[in-house]
């Protein structure tokens, strides 16, 4: 399942998951605390929400994202935060189709204009932004409209001390078409938007079917990049040694260059239980614990 086919979807109750946790667990897993870490909401769907908050606090885990508002509420009960934060999309706005078309401003400035006071009594420091498809426009002309359409969102996130990041996503494969496809365009953008509150999510996957050199790219770009996804190559599966990223080595480049964010896990479990899926995430947060 893709993220844009997981977002249409609702969480699916699964009565009968037997994880044995409880909601005052205390037998967390111990973090080194060079990162915080979370895990894409959407990527567990199938795990209700209480359960699978559950599991991430049991884990040691800080984060549940790419969740809204009504979500935020429950998380809390669990010690839990949302790392980066989004919300119904307004009608006729999808990943395919945001701040590139100009036509969708208007009502993408109302979505953060309601959302954003939202994450700010919640505590929610992060929202995700897309630049969207080219559709015949140059490179140049959406860096225009994007600009133009992300300034007085901008305005509004800056008065609130909230960070508004534009993710990373890959032509080739999952978003035919999208215009933020390459490093650089995403930081020509972020100088042309001229605001310390505007990043860059910089989802590993994402980039490495696209440019590669993952590593040299975090080295020269971290001060644009305020969040991390991770996934496996090729796939979008489990981030061990069956695919071709080393992520270990990945997160100590990250360490390096000082950050100490979230990392927030993006892979499609392959496992056949929700048992399998929930110890794939596990295993994944140990290899980016460094």
């Amino acid at each position: 399942m893709k993220r844009r086919d997981a977002f249409k979807a609702t969480a699916i109750t699964t009565g009968g998951l037997l994880l044995n946790l409880n909601a005052n667990a205390t037998n967390h897993q111990k973090m080194k605390g060079t990162f915080k870490h979370s895990v894409s909401r959407w990527c567990y769907n199938s795990v209700p929400l209480e359960e699978l908050c559950r599991v991430v606090a049991d884990y040691g885990m800080h984060s549940i994202e790419l969740t809204g508002p009504e979500e935020w509420e429950v998380m809390k009960k669990y010690g839990l935060t949302c790392a980066i934060g989004w919300d119904k999309y307004p009608d006729g706005v999808s990943l395919d189709n945001f701040f590139t078309n100009p036509d969708n401003h208007a009502a993408l400035l109302e979505y953060y204009r309601a959302l954003i006071p939202k994450a700010v009594k919640a505590g929610v420091k992060n929202l995700i932004a897309i630049a969207g498809q080219r559709q015949g426009r140059t490179d140049y002309t959406n860096l225009i409209n994007c600009k133009n359409g992300l300034k007085p969102v901008m305005k509004m996130a800056e008065d609130q001390g909230i960070t508004i990041s534009m993710e990373y996503l890959n032509s080739k494969v999952d978003h035919p078409d999208h215009q933020f496809d390459n490093m650089e365009w995403g930081v020509a953008l972020c100088e042309m938007v001229d605001s310390s509150n505007f990043k860059i999510l910089y989802d590993i996957y994402h980039a490495q079917i696209m440019e590669g050199d993952v590593v040299a790219t975090i080295r020269k770009y971290s001060d644009y990049i305020s969040h991390y996804h991770t996934a496996g190559v090729p796939g979008r599966h489990e981030i061990d040694e069956t695919q071709e990223l080393n992520y270990r080595f990945i997160m100590k480049a990250i360490k390096d260059t000082g950050y100490t964010g979230f990392i927030g896990q993006e892979f499609v479990p392959t496992g056949k239980t929700e048992g399998e899926k929930l110890a794939a995430l596990k295993a994944a947060v140990a290899i980016c614990d460094v």
